[in-house]
């Protein structure tokens, strides 16, 4: 990976992580102050609630790949060192669709004339587990990669004493 994908890819990383920081701090004091624009209802404080910890999963999942991409760049990333990061990225992607199920079964009652809505909503869920998914067949091509390069190394080093 050059090092302008890196530089660029971690300007963004940075950029979303500030601004999901500045969004969840100002959603938490609109709770904690009593401040809040709303009436304060349960429904609203509930998905408020739920998007505090929504944001807080797309926190974890910028970090981590903050961290594969330094891996990257060092070359590194073909180590089981690894999959910790891509575990904590699917680990957050399975957590945020669980916080988007949450949002569903909060705002389900106000959609009782529009069933459609919350069908959505659900299939959205699923769409998100989907990208968990997608994520862990990355995961497994990754553990296939670390046996081949663990392979050739060992190949490597029995070359090398046969030379």
């Amino acid at each position: 990976m050059g090092k302008l994908t890196v530089r660029a890819l971690r300007a963004v990383l940075a950029v979303v992580l500030t601004g999901t920081v500045f969004v969840q701090a100002l959603m938490a004091w609109a709770l904690v102050s009593g401040s809040d624009p709303e009436d304060g209802s349960l429904p609203l404080t509930a998905l408020r609630v739920v998007t505090i910890l929504g944001i807080g999963t797309a926190q974890i999942a910028l970090v981590c790949v903050w961290r594969l991409v330094t891996m990257v760049r060092r070359g590194t990333v073909f180590s089981h060192a690894a999959f910790r990061y891509v575990d904590g990225v699917i680990g957050a992607i399975v957590a945020a669709a669980l916080a988007w199920f949450a949002v569903t079964v909060v705002n389900a009652p106000g959609q009782r004339d529009d069933p459609g809505v919350t069908l959505i909503m659900g299939g959205i869920g699923v769409a998100i587990l989907g990208v968990a998914l997608i994520v862990l067949v990355l995961r497994m091509l990754l553990a296939q990669a670390v046996a081949r390069d663990v392979e050739a190394a060992r190949m490597q080093a029995e070359l090398d004493e046969v030379i």
